[in-house]
């Protein structure tokens, strides 16, 4: 008798150890899921019985807020000019819950959940009040913001503008169009909210992409500036370096010939200088600059530069909520022809809007470049700061003289090729870039560049998808238009 109870009490023993590591492991590992589960109901009406944090601009003004709602949700989320700022705000939604943009990289703050709001969720507790939601005060420039969503929505564009701090790395405007208003998907109504997903989910242009994060672009004539920041580190090559150009260049092992847009990029007897040929944008002297420094070089050059990289632009790289730029691409031993047409931004490169204004900004910040932020500081519902970002470094991709002539070459190209752009009393640097897609007749528009080009505060790239006009032509004014607005404040 006294054996069979041993082996009882010891089962009994067991099933609570058991019993004890699930629930553990279920606190522990699993409750973040469970939590944000959609078929969590309990979790679904707490989160839906607080007021949620405020999400707003650098100067105040709020693009989320949650007002109090006369159903069994408490609160109903708004975002006032929904789908100029749903680029950085996402969604909050009772179908989807926190989704995208900062309702997701900081869902936890806006839910009052945070581990960092014990005192407001512990005043709570003894006050019988609802748990009030940190605010989040992003980066983003309000005026900047609308200009840039305008500039793209009134001429129908599939694109993205991207403004950014060059000595920082704040983001002062993040536009991609199409866009989608997020109060559509914030009903709460299952069913309508959910309807209203599936619609964008499935609409022309992707309007819930945000383009200047999560796709990718063939970069056209702006690579060039990766291009010649491999030829100036390799210390081969200075502005004045004559190079070789052409009015045309057989790639190597091919019978497919490159050729130039003017006749000025062609040179003078098959040659000119490294300058002359950034400034006419010469695609037969870049090509052939890029097969001459080879592949090792010019993949260094473009991983320092941020290529091959995810970018965590808000949020932890360990979060699976983090707001992230999809990698950009640059070919791995690259073949001969390969190379040539990747020097200048053709066949297998691709990138990001986001990573073209970051790379403008290591020229414009003395060959640095900096981690891009979208979030100032995070406060407390009795307006404390919780958190506060500071700038960091991304990367030192080149030296600061590779920067100077680099910002030379840019400030002369807008000075003699497009003389349109430039700006009364103020020094504008930028290159100009058309990529051919699909069969030739179509174009990504591209422009990126940096105001006062003497002390640039500020940091311009524009990307316009499937058009049959040139960068200079489509998104050249609307970099124009921007630095005015920036630097008129």
């Amino acid at each position: 008798m006294n054996q069979s109870l041993r082996h009882l009490f010891n089962a009994v023993i067991a099933l609570f150890v058991v019993l004890a590591i699930s629930t553990t492991a279920i606190m522990t590992f699993a409750s973040n899921s469970l939590n944000s589960d959609s078929r969590n109901i309990r979790a679904l009406y707490h989160e839906f019985g607080a007021p949620r944090g405020l999400i707003v601009a650098s100067d105040g003004t709020v693009l989320a807020r949650s007002d109090p709602s006369n159903d069994a949700f408490s609160y109903q989320r708004v975002y006032p000019n929904g789908a100029t700022y749903a680029p950085i705000t996402g969604f909050f939604s009772i179908a989807q819950r926190a989704d995208r943009g900062i309702e997701a990289s900081r869902n936890s703050l806006l839910s009052g959940e945070n581990d960092s709001l014990w005192l407001s969720k512990l005043k709570a507790t003894f006050t019988g009040e609802a748990n009030q939601g940190a605010t989040i005060e992003t980066s983003i420039d309000a005026k900047l913001q609308t200009l840039a969503m305008q500039l793209l929505g009134d001429g129908g564009y599939n694109g993205a503008i991207v403004a950014m701090e060059p000595s920082t790395g704040r983001i002062l405007a993040m536009a991609s169009t199409p866009s989608y208003d997020p109060n559509t998907l914030a009903k709460h109504s299952t069913k309508e909210a959910s309807q209203a997903y599936q619609q964008l989910a499935t609409a022309d242009g992707n309007p819930m992409l945000n383009h200047a994060t999560n796709e990718l672009y063939s970069p056209g004539s702006t690579f060039k500036i990766i291009t010649a920041a491999a030829a100036l580190e390799s210390g081969k090559y200075h502005t004045d370096s004559v190079v070789p150009a052409g009015a045309t260049f057989t790639l190597p092992g091919t019978q497919t010939q490159i050729t130039n847009s003017s006749v000025a990029a062609n040179g003078t007897n098959g040659s000119m200088t490294l300058q002359q040929a950034f400034v006419t944008s010469s695609n037969t002297a870049f090509a052939q600059i890029g097969i001459a420094l080879g592949a090792d070089a010019m993949s260094k050059q473009a991983q320092q530069l941020g290529f091959g990289s995810t970018i965590v632009i808000d949020g932890s790289p360990a979060s699976n909520n983090a707001i992230e730029a999809t990698a950009s691409k640059f070919p791995s031993n690259a073949s001969p022809d390969r190379l040539g047409l990747a020097a200048f931004g053709q066949g297998d490169v691709t990138e990001t809007p986001l990573l073209n204004a970051m790379i403008t900004s290591a020229v414009a910040n003395g060959g640095t470049m900096m981690q891009p932020t979208l979030v100032d500081r995070v406060r407390a519902s009795d307006l404390s700061v919780i958190s506060q970002t500071s700038p960091s470094v991304f990367s030192h991709p080149f030296s600061e003289q590779t920067a100077q002539s680099l910002n030379q070459m840019m400030q002369a190209m807008i000075k003699e090729e497009t003389p349109q752009l430039q700006i009364a009393g103020i020094s504008v640097a930028g290159k100009t870039g058309t990529a051919q897609i699909g069969d030739g007749n179509s174009y990504n528009a591209w422009i990126t560049g940096f105001a006062p080009a003497d002390n640039p505060k500020i940091v311009v790239s524009v990307m316009v998808h499937d058009v049959t006009s040139y960068g200079f032509q489509v998104a050249g004014p609307m970099m124009q238009r921007i630095m005015q607005e920036a630097l008129k404040q």
